[in-house]
């Protein structure tokens, strides 16, 4: 099974147990009907940006930590800049 038809297979599981819960196939007490249910999938998608920020802000703060791969950007962005001069771009 590729990646994709795992992805797919997933969330076609948790949106069809969803919506089983959503249009009340599933038996909870009314508070939880009422009141989670509904904004699940908005907690869900905020919870998931969310995780990705954090990830995305501690690959940033921890990047010099990775010296190898910081040496090879800087080394291409000097040879970036060093191109662009000889093409007449001012890079500074």
């Amino acid at each position: 099974m590729t990646r994709a038809q795992q992805t797919i297979s997933g969330g076609l599981l948790f949106s069809s147990l969803y919506l089983a819960c959503y249009l009340q196939l599933i038996p909870f007490p009314p508070v939880i009907q009422e009141q989670i249910i509904p904004v699940f999938p908005f907690w869900l998608l905020v919870s998931f940006g969310a995780y990705l920020l954090f990830t995305l802000g501690w690959g940033i703060l921890t990047f010099k930590d990775k010296e190898d791969a910081y040496r090879e950007l800087i080394r291409e962005i000097d040879q970036a800049k060093k191109e662009l001069r000889t093409k007449g771009v001012d890079v500074d």
